[in-house]
């Protein structure tokens, strides 16, 4: 029983640097456009980020559910702990190698794909809840498309009203307008985010037989969405300088188009109780913002380097989870 009790804190503890190290990758995500056009100075951007995150992480608790029952049953995994652990493991790695170099990757995938193959290799691929793999899975696929098209929409009709008015006027207002859609966005990635740890927690209790359910503690809900405010509070500069000043020339008119877009859908999905990616969300409404102003202004190779990241981060998690489980245990 102690010896239980010590891997279940060595998951929790693992969970909640998970969602540290999220804080302030992610996050950046959410500030980005905000710091870059000046709207919000750094240091009031991530006080303002923490907050939002905090409130949004412990308002909600439906993705929590979702990513602690839809990858496998933790009811029914002997190792259900061990599992973990290698998951979170992979996933942390993953985080840091990419924050190391400044690539906007998910957070999001590289814990769901961790989690997929460590239950692979740790108890087999019938223990693979593969529909709701694959349901969590289009959900992350299919949220850049829309935030893509939504934020080339909002542009649009952004243009058309706002064309014939001098740029500083109306650069001036949408800059004051980027205070409310950073907190938006921070919040949206509160009640998205922040509920992936507070899952994997929750699995982690029900598998070692601490919970009967998938229902989340408050400890829980508050342990995570501190730690996530905590990681947040850290900053992520080198990702905050990649979406806002790399992928094209963000005006306060931008940043507010593609923070109003980001934030509508990763809330759209929190309310849909599907896990999303708030780095994919950010990032393609930034693409489709920039398309929308000229398309020869986004800068297409860096964005197709990002694009890559997407793609590789899910089975690149789930292969070295299943290595951490097979060299730990």
């Amino acid at each position: 029983m102690e010896t239980s009790l010590f891997v279940l804190g060595i998951v929790i503890f693992l969970a909640l640097a998970f969602d540290f190290i999220n804080g302030f990758h992610d996050t950046a995500n959410a500030i980005a456009t905000s710091v870059s056009t000046r709207a919000l100075k750094p240091r009031t951007a991530i006080i303002l980020a923490a907050i939002m995150n905090f409130v949004g992480a412990v308002l909600f608790t439906g993705v929590a559910k979702t990513i602690g029952g839809s990858v496998a049953d933790p009811s029914k995994l002997d190792n259900g702990l061990q599992v973990t652990i290698a998951a979170l493991l992979a996933a942390i790695i993953w985080n840091l190698v990419t924050w190391w170099l400044g690539i906007p990757s998910s957070s999001s995938h590289a814990l769901i794909g961790a989690m997929a193959g460590a239950v692979f290799v740790g108890a087999g691929p019938e223990y693979v809840n593969w529909a709701g793999f694959k349901g969590i899975v289009e959900a992350l696929l299919l949220s850049p498309l829309i935030a893509f098209v939504v934020g080339y929409i909002i542009m649009t009709i952004l243009k058309w009203t706002f064309g014939k008015k001098s740029p500083h006027t109306v650069n001036k207002g949408f800059r004051s307008m980027q205070v409310i859609t950073a907190a938006a966005q921070s919040f949206t990635h509160g009640t998205n985010d922040a509920q992936k740890a507070m899952g994997v927690i929750t699995f982690a209790l029900v598998t070692s037989g601490h919970l009967d359910s998938l229902e989340v503690p408050l400890w829980v809900k508050i342990a995570a969405a501190t730690s996530m405010a905590l990681g947040t509070s850290v900053g992520g500069w080198k990702i905050i300088k990649t979406m806002g000043t790399k992928i094209f020339k963000i005006e306060p008119i931008n940043g507010f188009a593609a923070d109003l877009t980001s934030a509508s859908v990763i809330f759209g999905a929190t309310l849909l109780k599907l896990p999303v990616s708030t780095t994919h969300a950010v990032t393609s409404a930034i693409l489709g913002v920039g398309s929308s102003k000229r398309f020869s202004e986004v800068k297409w190779s860096l964005a197709g380097r990002i694009v890559i990241t997407w793609f590789i981060t899910i089975p690149i998690a789930a292969v070295l989870a299943g290595i951490i489980f097979k060299i730990l245990f």
